[in-house]
């Protein structure tokens, strides 16, 4: 009988020890969860506030280059050879590091051009049709893009697309009938793959319809675009015609050579800009953030905050550099 006793004791002792275990186990997982966690959230924040300072550099050297002597804050010129357009150095922080860099999207085809007060921008609309042709993509995509943006419900032409073609997809969605925020939303057009997009997304931008094309930091391939037929060499030749300075105003690109007899067409340009994009991109420990601001620079030298995008791991695909200078 005492030995009966003695072993459901032992069973006993067995049983408590091995539901302690399992307990101060479980406790044990939580509290690195816990720690785990606390310190993704730390290292998400620090992140977030190392990216904002990125921004805030941006700004102030955007502010210090229309405060540069010899600038004309009411009409400025801003070209590739400037400081905010040459990479910055690699920051190192506490366990990490930070890159800013700034790019000019106002030398790029700004999409929302095609419609302007609810009616279709002609000359916008052959450039985009141009830029396309020269890439290898179907012309069609500048009527499914003007069907986008427009506000009516009649599809343009026969590549045309509107709510109709839209809401027989899986899933079925409609047309924006308004202005693109980000040019990430070209990949929801009628038929637009992903190589499509990432061959078009490097010369293309979404900014407030009307901003004008700055020639001085456009690159080859869109500048190609201002004439008729596009012409890949007379984009070379405008690009090489900025040389160290840039263009000082539009007399000095329009009197180019490489334009004369060329069937220009009369676009909104400028050789300055007032929109920027300030990519941060920082690594923290083993966290990586990239913050992708787009900047609104005054005459006066106010600098906006207009977007902020933090779901990229990367910027859009860039133009490859010779092609710009």
């Amino acid at each position: 009988m005492r030995r009966a006793q003695r072993g459901v004791a032992l069973i006993t002792v067995l049983l408590v020890v091995a539901i302690v275990t399992v307990v101060c186990a479980g406790l044990i997982a939580r509290q690195q969860l816990a720690i785990r966690s606390t310190s993704n959230q730390m290292q998400a924040r620090q992140a977030w506030h190392y990216a904002l300072g990125g921004e805030a550099l941006a700004q102030s050297i955007l502010s210090r280059d229309l405060k540069a002597p010899g600038s004309n804050p009411q009409q400025p010129v801003d070209h590739l050879r400037e400081a905010w357009a040459k990479p910055l150095p690699v920051f190192p922080i506490d366990q990490g590091e930070i890159a800013v860099r700034i790019e000019d999207p106002t030398g790029r085809f700004n999409l929302n051009n095609l419609v302007q007060q609810r009616q279709l921008n002609q000359p916008a609309y052959q450039q985009f049709q141009r830029l396309l042709m020269l890439l290898g993509l179907q012309p069609g995509y500048a009527d499914r893009l003007v069907d986008w943006l427009d506000a009516d419900q009649e599809p343009r032409g026969e590549q045309g697309a509107e709510d109709n073609q839209y809401l027989l997809l899986d899933p079925p969605y409609r047309t924006a009938n308004r202005e693109l925020t980000d040019v990430s939303e070209l990949r929801l057009l009628l038929g637009m793959s992903d190589l499509e997009f990432r061959r078009l997304a490097p010369y293309v931008t979404a900014l407030p319809a009307g901003t004008a094309l700055n020639v001085n930091t456009a690159s080859a391939m869109v500048l190609a675009t201002l004439v008729n037929p596009p012409n890949p060499s007379v984009g070379e030749e405008l690009v090489a015609g900025r040389r160290e300075e840039g263009y000082r105003d539009l007399n000095a690109f329009i009197s180019q050579p490489a334009l004369a007899g060329a069937g220009q067409q009369n676009q909104k340009l400028s050789v300055g800009s007032n929109y920027f994009l300030a990519i941060s991109e920082v690594r923290v420990a083993d966290r990586k953030q990239v913050l992708v601001s787009l900047l609104q620079r005054e005459n006066t030298g106010r600098i906006r905050v207009l977007q902020r995008n933090l779901g990229r791991q990367a910027i859009l695909p860039v133009a490859q550099r010779g092609d710009e200078e």
